[in-house]
């Protein structure tokens, strides 16, 4: 395989993460769909290894690494969704009570914000819809920055997801939370009138799992464990930082994040402080990420890891 140090770091953590996958659902003796699960992994593989094969011809290098860092983009996705499934059920207390707390000194309550949505119910909807738009605004990127040869970017991109990814996983792990979903009701008017992509029976179905633990995993079913902090804003925020600046693709995704910070308050369920949790994520993670891909590239340069071809180490 030819690959960048970034592409490279990206595949050994996918590797990693579903022989760890793999390992405690058979010691565990979690039924899998494994159908589902194999046909996710074989588009992910399959638009990685086109990639390759584009690569390896030198026909377009542009369109090889856009297609290698999507199929890793898939990849990543589907290990990392069933790693974070593999630590219910949880075995530290929610800290859902502290940051119940912090919204009320901020003013803020999920409960009332969800009715004032209802109450406009163009509003609910439209963030019903901007809500469900983050995992293709990711891949949109990637697609943008592959094809207009923008390597570093997407490559910082990559590295910014995946380490962001397991930060929030691992934070979770020891500080789980439900979302502000999970303890507060809604009069049945509210369900009744707007769409909600979580709702209080989401949440309890969080709760369920959080205690007793999963005894099935399917791809069709696979719920956002993560509360604090928001993945949903850490996406939002890599999405603004990394959109290639063209005036078509910035016209499209700084409003469209902007209505994200509602979007994942009304329909994501969550505390006001998760928003602010998903923000101070990715700066810290962003600039981790930018430091580690210079590292690997400059170990690249001097041969320590297995050299890729002059185009690439010239792109890069």
């Amino acid at each position: 395989m030819r690959l960048f140090a970034a592409e490279r770091f990206v595949l050994c953590v996918i590797l990693m993460l579903f022989a760890i996958d793999a390992a405690l659902i058979a010691v565990r003796g979690i039924d899998v769909d494994y159908l589902g699960y194999a046909l996710c992994l074989g588009v992910g593989g399959g638009v990685f290894l086109l990639g390759q094969l584009y690569r390896i011809s030198e026909r377009d290098l542009r369109i090889a690494t856009a297609l290698v860092s999507a199929g890793l983009f898939i990849l990543f996705t589907v290990v990392g969704s069933v790693f974070n499934y593999m630590f219910l059920p949880v075995q530290f207390p929610a800290i859902d009570p502290l940051l119940f707390r912090v919204d009320a000194a901020l003013g803020y309550n999920w409960r009332d914000m969800v009715i004032w949505a209802a109450a406009n119910p163009w509003i609910g909807e439209t963030l019903f819809l901007v809500y469900g738009t983050s995992l293709p605004q990711l891949l949109f990127i990637v697609i943008m920055l592959g094809f207009t040869g923008k390597d570093r970017m997407l490559h910082h991109f990559l590295v910014t997801g995946v380490l962001g990814a397991l930060a929030c996983i691992v934070f979770w792990i020891f500080f789980p939370t439900y979302g502000a979903k999970a303890y507060l009701e809604l009069p049945q008017w509210v369900t009744d009138t707007v769409t909600l992509a979580v709702d209080p029976a989401y949440g309890r179905e969080l709760m369920r799992l959080g205690l007793e633990g999963v005894s099935y995993l399917t791809p069709q079913n696979v719920l956002g464990l993560i509360g604090f902090p928001s993945f949903h804003i850490f996406m939002a925020a890599m999405s603004v930082w990394f959109v290639p600046r063209n005036r078509w693709a910035m016209a499209i995704i700084l409003p469209l994040n902007l209505l994200m910070l509602p979007a994942v308050l009304v329909q994501g369920g969550h505390h006001l402080s998760d928003v602010f949790g998903g923000l101070i994520a990715f700066a810290i993670v962003c600039a981790a990420s930018g430091r580690l891909l210079d590292r690997l590239s400059a170990r690249e340069r001097l041969g320590v890891l297995t050299p890729v071809p002059a185009q690439i180490v010239a792109a890069e």
